[in-house]
């Protein structure tokens, strides 16, 4: 695990400075790449508004090929009719903290420490003629020590000569992550390939977080639609848009805040009754895709997961590449 953790702590650095950020979600129809086969690689962290708390950072290794449809985990994700298909595996890494890293007791009243390893396998699937995109994805992994966060920041921090987080001790315990989630998107209105404007549903149930989100998303720019099939000839090399995402979440369960549903051992975890069930997200940004290389840079504003909590603002790069 110590080996494991130096390697993505060496991209981490090469890639970016270490702060805080948001969970990844590779579905969504302004990270579409017109291919079925891929890999790309995503880094978030907040370290463009200077905070290091909350979502410490997200890191998700991604590929995407059309022989994973005979990956075994596959068959257990729904296939939507009249739909084209993009199968694919990624590797998750997620890591959260309190506001104070520099404490070495619990801090009442703050987010416990924190780490997620996951498995994801996932299809996205498109109906051009329904203009819908909808994505399945089953998540397996741990949360808890095992995902090895406490050794990846403080490498990191180490290297870049940084406050040594010291509350590790107290995260999360030991506990099995099995997740399914369903998302479907819609598109609503059009003009040309220069704006979209587009529906956002999710639920997810399991043993990490069980969720129901509705939002919207809108696009501005130049590209390739996420919602048509575009023949070869028409694809385009440069693509450069702006995008806006509100979306509401009603919350049943969060692993990361409340610990495991198994492993009752943490330390410390929030309590049920202090879990806000309304939440809200905005998050917006700018992206850019030269053939199968995309770039992204987004802010995005959370309201306050628990009573204690305070609303949180975050940033970051992403950095996909596709072959």
């Amino acid at each position: 695990m110590r080996v494991f953790s130096l390697l993505i702590g060496l991209y981490c650095f090469v890639f970016s400075r270490e702060a805080s950020a948001q969970a990844i979600d590779n579905s969504q129809s302004f990270r579409n790449i017109k291919s079925d086969h891929y890999f790309r690689v995503f880094y978030e962290n907040d370290f463009f508004t200077g905070t290091d708390h909350d979502y410490t950072q997200g890191i998700y290794l991604e590929w995407i090929h059309p022989s994973l449809k005979k990956f075994p985990l596959t068959a257990l994700l729904w296939r939507p009719p009249n739909a084209t298909f993009k199968y694919g595996l990624a590797l998750e890494n997620d890591g959260y903290t309190p506001i104070f890293i520099d404490r070495i007791q619990i801090q009442y009243g703050d987010r416990p420490y924190a780490g997620v390893i996951l498995l994801k396998t996932f299809l996205i699937s498109l109906n051009q003629y329904r203009r819908e995109r909808v994505s399945t994805q089953l998540s397996t992994g741990i949360i808890g020590p095992w995902a090895g966060n406490e050794d990846m920041q403080k490498d990191i921090h180490r290297w870049i000569h940084y406050i040594q987080p010291l509350g590790w001790h107290n995260q999360v315990q030991n506990d099995i992550v099995l997740n399914y989630q369903f998302n479907n998107e819609r598109q609503l209105l059009t003009a040309g390939n220069c704006f979209s404007l587009s529906s956002y549903a999710s639920a997810r149930i399991g043993t990490l977080s069980t969720r129901a989100s509705a939002g919207m998303t809108a696009m501005l720019g130049h590209f390739d639609s996420p919602f048509s099939v575009e023949p070869q000839a028409r694809k385009k090399k440069f693509q450069f848009y702006l995008y806006d995402m509100p979306v509401a979440n009603a919350i049943g369960y969060d692993a990361t805040l409340q610990g495991g549903l198994f492993n009752h051992s943490s330390v410390y975890t929030i309590p049920a009754n202090n879990i806000n069930r309304i939440t809200f997200v905005n998050r917006w940004g700018i992206v850019v895709i030269f053939k199968r290389l995309y770039l992204e840079y987004f802010q995005s504003w959370n309201s306050p997961e628990f009573s204690t909590s305070t609303d949180h603002r975050s940033g970051g790069l992403q950095i996909g590449f596709g072959f």
